[in-house]
């Protein structure tokens, strides 16, 4: 035995418990586990231990990017897309993976075991395909990279973008990308849907598509690729990310457009810093929020997960690699308040992650990988509440990253005392 783990609060557990890790999985998990032969025992006293967070949504073609070549004065997504159209023309490999790995630390040390990204396929030499899939194989040890064929600019839209998709999934990237609403008509952005879907499901491969990206209540992609999905028997495959024209719809269309999503098994991925950042640029007041309709969604049963989406680029000036601030903020904008929802929120950014991207083998269950991380709270509300130190990040039982525990110490009157905020 080469770990025991002792007083551990699991996310989603009941009471203190212990965790025996060998072989690089776990092997025991219950209350008063013995410690003889163990190489190690840790006493976590009450800290809470979580799967490894699960970021579904994320661009690490652009990440870090920030002020290249210029900084988003208004805001919006579509000045965003300006400056990023305008840096990828002359972005070189060398330095979009220097820029992507030195991100992936960061995520590591924040406790992120898997990452989505969707990689901007619009360029005629695929520079960005080249640059992540060398990060996701450098990374592979460490870090699970999936990565999304992106075009940027529209499927139909950019003459020969058929062609560079085809390359890069040839290339290795595993998923199809799309993003309907920014075709030039409605018309074109279903077609794009139908031709996209065909395509992996010719391939065998997943779905997860910019959708819907929008404060129009009119633009409802979200039902074509509900249909074709089911039409394909994509079922479980398909991902519809953003979904924010479903904050801006009427009530009586969402609650058929939910059954419909439900019936097709599709995956919805919310970005809540970034929605709220970029929606509602256009409103005076009230202002949307630009969320999709999350609790919503859960109480249909459609799997939700979420994305940071951006850090420090051309849409998003802000960001840390955590996963918790992004709880927080849902949980701010959904008011999903009650005690209960806090382990919901953590959900969001654990296992319904994982089932968005379809990992294997996820979660603190006897006989899975011992990737887990520690963090300095004592509950799911305390975990959002404070987005606290990562005391342990571990993955297949070996530690990659470690920090102490944050406190600080008051001098009042002569008398000294710390403080954890817990």
């Amino acid at each position: 035995m080469q770990l025991i783990i002792k007083n551990a609060c699991i996310h989603r557990g009941n009471g203190l418990c212990d965790l025996a890790v060998d072989g690089g999985k776990f092997v025991a998990i219950a209350p008063d586990l013995p410690t003889h032969g163990a190489s190690r025992v840790l006493d976590l006293g009450g800290n809470y231990l979580a799967p490894p967070f699960v970021d579904s949504h994320f661009h690490l073609d652009s990440v870090l990017s920030l002020g290249q070549p210029r900084h988003n004065q208004s805001g919006t997504l579509f000045e965003g897309i300006q400056i990023w159209g305008e840096l990828k023309r002359n972005v070189t490999r060398e330095a979009m993976v220097e820029r992507a790995t030195h991100y992936c630390k960061w995520a590591i040390a924040q406790g992120i075991g898997a990452i989505r990204s969707h990689v901007d396929v619009s360029e005629i030499t695929l520079t960005t395909a080249e640059a992540l899939l060398e990060v996701r194989e450098a990374m592979k040890p460490y870090l699970t990279i999936q990565l999304v064929a992106f075009p940027q600019d529209g499927y139909l839209r950019v003459p020969g973008q058929i062609n560079r998709m085809t390359r890069a999934l040839d290339m290795g990237v595993e998923i199809i990308g799309g993003i309907p609403h920014g075709e030039r008509t409605m018309q074109d952005g279903a077609e794009s849907i139908r031709l996209l879907c065909e395509l992996a499901a010719s391939r065998g491969l997943r779905v997860d598509m910019h959708c819907d990206e929008s404060d129009d209540p009119l633009s409802r992609h979200i039902e074509s690729l509900a249909y074709q999905t089911q039409r394909l028997g994509l079922h479980g495959r398909v991902t519809g990310s953003h979904l924010t024209s479903m904050h801006s719809m009427d009530s009586y269309y969402v609650s058929k457009l939910l059954s419909l999503m439900a019936e097709a098994d599709i995956h919805a991925v919310a970005n809540p810093l970034i929605n709220i950042t970029l929606q509602g640029r256009h409103d005076t007041y009230p202002k949307r929020r630009g969320l999709t309709r999350i609790p919503e969604m859960l109480a249909q049963g459609i799997n939700v997960s979420l994305g940071h989406d951006c850090v420090m680029d051309p849409w998003y000036a802000m960001g840390r690699a955590d996963m918790l601030e992004v709880a927080s903020m849902a949980w701010h904008l959904t008011q999903m308040t009650r005690p209960e929802h806090s382990e919901v929120m953590l959900d969001l950014i654990t296992e319904n992650g994982a089932k968005t991207l379809g990992l294997d083998d996820y979660g603190i269950r006897v006989g899975n990988p011992a990737s887990f991380v520690v963090l300095q709270a004592k509950s799911a509300a305390d975990a959002l509440r404070l987005k606290p130190n990562r005391l342990l990040v571990v993955r297949d039982g070996v530690v990659l990253a470690e920090s102490p525990p944050h406190q600080s110490t008051l001098t009042l009157g002569g008398d000294s005392s710390c403080v954890s905020f817990s």
